[in-house]
């Protein structure tokens, strides 16, 4: 009798605890206050940065002129912005440099919003607070600035379109 009640007890215990954690659908406080650089070099915090876009669905691309798997990807991003041109496409680089970055944005012509992330990439606020674990890395924010698609590597996932049809 004792192993028939445990058998199902083991079950609903082994199933709980490998359930997926859900994504979040905000940012960390730590990650909304890191640093960001704009092209015209004002530093501002990252809550500031997405403000600027409430209202409006916002495509974020995490990238750094370095990457291959970004400049591979940056032709989709294009044909999302041609598909799509009332989103935001916030470009949010792991670049070492300003100058790098500048070079990367103007080498490989991505037209977006662009801030250069204060944090590394490695053990940074933003970079944690995302689970950031590859580069490309997108986020699609609703119009109330939430997390409607918190994890993508590829431009072209059916999660983001999904979401920029909306």
């Amino acid at each position: 009798m004792k192993k028939m009640l445990l058998l199902p007890l083991l079950l609903i215990t082994f199933v709980s605890c490998t359930g997926q954690k859900e994504d979040p659908t905000s940012f960390t406080e730590a990650a909304l206050n890191d640093k960001m650089t704009s092209l015209s070099g004002e530093e501002m915090q990252l809550k500031d940065v997405l403000e600027k876009y409430k209202g409006k669905t916002v495509l974020v691309d995490v990238w750094a002129s370095w990457c291959p798997d970004c400049i591979k990807g940056m032709p989709k991003v294009e044909a999302l912005q041609e598909k799509y041109p009332d989103v935001v496409y916030l470009f949010l680089s792991y670049d070492k440099s300003v100058s790098a970055w500048e070079k990367g944005i103007e080498k490989y012509n991505v037209n977006g919003e662009h801030y250069l992330v204060g944090s590394k990439w490695k053990g940074g606020t933003f970079s944690e607070s995302i689970g950031l674990d590859w580069i490309p890395r997108y986020l699609v924010l609703d119009k109330e600035g939430n997390i409607a698609m918190y994890y993508a590597k590829e431009a072209d996932d059916e999660k983001i379109i999904a979401q920029l049809k909306k």
